[in-house]
């Protein structure tokens, strides 16, 4: 019986030793399980993130080189201290595995998720030097090597800059070089001469549907020019109806009060008071008022300024307050938005 239990013993030790040498062959001290399927995409990314954030703090220990080809880059990213250099190779290492199984990282920046799209037309290589990693990455395509080569900048930006450069978000190149102007494209869906805005599909926190704003204005300006505040509410406006994915319904209000109170007077009396040649905000507070926009302004303020009910357009509700009004709309389910001072 002992004979046999130390046989089992023997065996059983022997699997364990074969099994271990197996698996510390796989990759650079770690397990299978970490990016490979087994243990999921989380621990693959929670590795990367740690490995990334250890180089960027010690990017100053860091030398790289870049060498661009016409379909791609030959690059030599080193350092004198082995612990960094150890990273860099083990770094190297699973990137190469995300790029080869399409398993994408730093998603929220344009130019790698760009990548990232087209990894199956990379090809990288690798090879290890004494203190860290020589890469070469080309594409039969002309466009993705065009992306390997922005890459290879932002890495650099990396090795450079550390932190500052990493929490930036990168441009995905274009091949036909076009001016800034060109690129953006502006709307007016509603209120057609102001608060232009630019599209965004794709963006986060897109306009919801029902929406409903109150917006606090109390900011001032110079008599003789449009209350910038008042433009502002024109790109609420233009937002919700043209700069999402679709269209969104929206209610907007609007309260003046302090500086902004007598934005509202009618023609003649503005331009007694301010000598001017008419009241430069009517014309988009008309257009907002044809659009839905309600208008209200505090008749506290009002009458504290020298003006007169009597006095304000036709197409504006002089209120109690600016308090009760404001109270009111949040009451009634109006999100609050200052445009103060």
């Amino acid at each position: 019986m002992k004979v046999r239990s130390l046989r089992n013993g023997m065996v059983l030790l022997l699997v364990c030793v074969v099994a271990g040498t197996a698996l510390a062959q796989r990759g650079p001290g770690r397990g299978p399980g970490r990016g490979r399927g087994g243990h999921g995409q989380g621990q693959a990314h929670d590795r990367d993130h740690q490995d990334f954030r250890f180089l960027l703090m010690n990017h100053q220990k860091i030398k790289r080189t870049v060498e661009e080809l016409p379909n791609g880059v030959k690059t030599l990213t080193e350092s004198s201290d082995p612990q960094v250099a150890a990273k860099i190779k083990e770094h190297v290492y699973w990137m190469k595995e995300r790029i080869e199984k399409k398993e994408p990282i730093r998603m929220r920046d344009p130019l790698f998720a760009e990548l990232f799209k087209h990894a199956d037309q990379i090809k990288m290589s690798y090879e290890k030097t004494a203190n860290g990693v020589r890469v070469t990455e080309t594409s039969a395509n002309p466009y993705v090597a065009q992306l390997i080569k922005a890459h290879a900048k932002a890495v650099s930006g990396f090795v450079k800059r550390g932190f500052p450069e990493a929490m930036k978000n990168h441009p995905v190149p274009n091949l036909k070089q076009t001016s800034q102007a060109e690129k953006i494209k502006y709307l007016n869906p509603v209120i057609k001469q102001y608060g232009k805005v630019v599209p965004l599909p794709d963006a986060a926190q897109q306009p919801r549907d029902e929406s409903k704003i109150c917006v606090d204005l109390t900011k001032g300006g110079e008599a003789n020019k449009l209350n910038p505040g008042i433009e502002k509410v024109a790109r609420y406006l233009n937002i919700y109806q043209g700069a999402g994915k679709s269209p969104a319904t929206v209610q907007i209000a609007i309260v003046l009060h302090g500086d902004a109170t007598l934005c509202v007077l009618n023609d003649d009396v503005y331009s007694q008071r301010f000598e001017t040649e008419g009241n430069p905000n009517l014309e988009l507070l008309h257009e907002l008022h044809e659009a839905g926009v309600e208008i209200y302004v505090c008749g506290q303020s009002l009458v504290s300024k020298g003006g007169k009910p009597t006095e304000v357009v036709v197409f504006t509700d002089v209120a109690v307050s600016a308090l009760t009004s404001l109270v009111n709309l949040q009451t009634d389910g109006y999100a609050y938005v200052p445009l103060l001072k």
